[in-house]
């Protein structure tokens, strides 16, 4: 039977061999005459692409592949691919040829091979093709977190980004455990996205210098970097950064144990365009590596931000003698500088720019110190200052008669403030603070104290007084002729706070309230909110009642008629019911975006209808824990109001 049927690739299709001697006459075929049948049983045509050999045993010959080539023979012809749509799609084809690709620079690609064989019009598009390559500013931005940070993913971005427009900004957080991102990811950016800009390294801890010595040798156009939690980086990295990537404007480090002196030295002498820095937890960082930077960018630093560092005194002191273009200073934990360094740091004269300081768990912050400040930023305008347990109010109210030009002042945790120093600021602060804060300042106590009226701060438009316990009644009476025109006004978690205390503030408030936080206020009735939104309805934007629970329908009827502005209202906790949200649901001028009954166990299911009609205006509603309102009700609001997010 195998001589029989025996058939190979270059016999002809019929088995067994042709029916003529010599099949290529062509007079064979035209000898016959129309009477001549020939029938030629169907049969299925056999396959000229892969040639089979049937014998006693079925074999298949090896395809003919390119997969064969070495991959030198591939690089020479990938690289000399037209364009980038081109380069995309093989890179598609393997794991292989993408990271071919991607390891191919791009002033190694030879487009211009070719050219002088293609037709005029061919050589047009060509060229606007290549054009479009070179001039690619880096608009693109990709962003890859925890699973989709790889190598993989980090090649196909380098050889896609090339042909839309080229990568601008790259960000990769966390990495995935079984597939992390590698040196080998950071390689294949720095080969094929040369305009990269902005570059942000999140919790990765397999890349190591090698990786950032690429991407500072490919990516010269870099500006902004932020290395986080990025054990394996050391200043060898960063030398090779301030090296080949003189553009740098922004660097930030955070929790990179192997960084030191030497590299942030290096990036001070390399790069005379860096206008921020912010370096947090680096143990190896000390004195000497700040001060280099900072007295070599004196003339352009403009934010500086220094957190949990082991630095002393030194590197205050050079900010306040060449911190002369600083507009933003942030100091965060720094446990070894002690009052002189504040004291050296203001009498500088050199922040004479400074508009925003921030100072947090610093122990050397003390009245002395804080003084000395004040008198050496003549435009200091918002100043926070955190945990600091050996301020008090005599350096507080120093500190607001010699910064004329505050406008915001935070204190957070500073427990050595009293009423003395709180009423010292407002009595004493310039014709220009206009925002006040104090949070979970325990010093505070209720005291009746007589102070001098004649000179309320009139400038004053946001107060903030939140979770301090000894506030009450008696301080919130003398605060209401001290501010007479307050605008926003937060008095959260106040429980010592009555309708007694805030009836008098109300009406001691000329302008009309526009943010009130009430939240927290335990001891508040509905008197109180019938009066406020009487007295300033017209004015009220957002309003938070949050834990008052003595508030009840009344409180809403008050303000269904009275407030037309109202768009942010906060009921959670109160003792409200199905009636009150009715009220609202029938006023005639109310529209509010926002509103959330959390916790409301009165509202049932009789509020359908209400709601539906307040979902009209509504973009938010929070109906969390509303246990009396069941699930169909819940399903029912999702269906009807598709455009507002519910809370349920």
């Amino acid at each position: 039977m195998s001589k029989l049927f025996g058939f190979s690739g270059d016999d002809d299709f019929c088995p067994g061999g042709s029916i003529y001697p010599n099949p290529k006459e062509s007079s064979l075929f035209l000898s016959l005459g129309h009477h001549v049948d020939v029938y030629f049983p169907p049969r299925k045509r056999s396959r000229i692409s892969a040639p089979i050999v049937f014998t006693e045993k079925f074999e298949r010959k090896k395809e003919v592949s390119i997969e064969v080539l070495p991959d030198e023979c591939l690089f020479e012809i990938f690289r000399r691919l037209p364009a980038g749509q081109e380069r995309s799609a093989c890179a598609c084809v393997s794991k292989r040829w993408l990271t071919l690709l991607s390891n191919i620079r791009r002033g190694e690609f030879s487009s211009n091979s070719n050219i002088e064989n293609l037709k005029p019009e061919e050589k047009v598009n060509e060229n606007k093709a290549e054009d479009q390559e070179i001039e690619s500013d880096g608009f693109l931005s990709r962003s890859l977190e925890g699973k989709k940070a790889t190598d993989v993913r980090l090649a196909a971005i380098a050889v896609g980004a090339a042909s839309h427009g080229g990568l601008g900004k790259l960000s990769i957080r966390g990495s995935n455990s079984a597939l992390r991102v590698t040196d080998v990811g950071l390689r294949a950016i720095s080969r094929g996205c040369p305009s990269l800009k902005v570059l942000s390294l999140w919790n990765v801890p397999s890349i190591g210098d090698e990786g950032l010595c690429e991407i500072a040798k490919g990516c010269n156009l870099l500006e902004k970097l932020d290395l986080s939690q990025c054990p394996e980086i050391s200043d060898r990295a960063l030398i090779a950064v301030a090296k080949h990537c003189p553009n740098l404007t922004d660097l930030t480090i955070e929790s990179c144990s192997k960084i030191g002196n030497e590299g942030l030295q290096a990036i001070g002498r390399c790069c005379p365009n860096l206008k921020s820095i912010s370096i947090k937890d680096c143990p190896l960082l000390g004195d000497q590596g700040i001060v280099n930077l900072l007295s070599s960018t004196s003339y352009v630093m403009t934010k500086v931000k220094l957190q949990a560092l082991n630095i002393t005194d030194v590197p205050l002191a050079v900010i306040g003698h060449y911190g002369k273009a600083i507009t933003d200073l942030v100091l965060v934990g720094l446990p070894n500088v002690s009052e002189r360094g504040f004291w050296v740091m203001g009498n500088g004269h050199g922040l004479q720019k400074l508009k925003s300081l921030s100072i947090t768990s610093c122990r050397g912050v003390t009245d002395t110190g804080l003084e000395a400040v004040g008198r050496g930023c003549p435009n200091l305008k918002q100043f926070c200052l955190r945990k600091c347990a050996f301020l008090s109010d005599n350096g507080l109210v120093s500190f607001a008669k010699a910064a004329a030009s505050l406008e915001s002042l935070q204190l957070e945790e500073c427990h050595r403030i009293t009423q003395f120093g709180f009423f010292g600021i407002l009595l004493n602060c310039g014709a220009k603070l206009k925002a006040l804060a104090m949070v979970n300042c325990l010093g505070i106590k209720d005291l009746n104290m007589g102070l001098p009226l004649q000179a309320p701060c009139k400038s004053l438009r946001s107060l903030s007084i939140h979770n301090c316990s000894g506030f009450g009644n008696a301080s919130l009476a003398v605060l209401g002729k001290l501010c007479p025109q307050l605008q926003h006004l937060d008095l959260s978690g106040l429980q010592g706070v009555t309708d007694a205390g805030f009836l008098p503030m109300l009406e001691s408030c000329e302008a009309g309230l526009v943010k009130v936080n009430l939240s927290g206020c335990v001891n508040l009735t509905d008197k109180v909110v019938s009066s406020l939104v009487e007295m300033h309805g017209w004015t009220l934007e957002m309003l938070n009642l949050d834990g008052c629970q003595k508030i009840s329908d009344a409180s809403l009827v008050a303000i269904a008629e009275n407030c037309p502005l109202l768009s942010d209202l906060d009921l959670s906790k109160c003792m409200i019911t199905d009636c009150g949200i009715a009220a609202l649901a029938n006023a005639n001028q109310l529209n509010l975006q926002i509103l959330s009954v959390s916790r409301c166990s009165s509202i049932t299911d009789k509020s359908l209808l209400a709601l539906g009609k307040l979902g009209q205006t509504l973009g938010g509603l929070n109906l969390q824990h509303c246990n009396a309102i069941s699930i169909s009700t819940v399903d029912l609001l999702v269906e009807q109001l598709w455009k507002c997010d519910i809370l349920s």
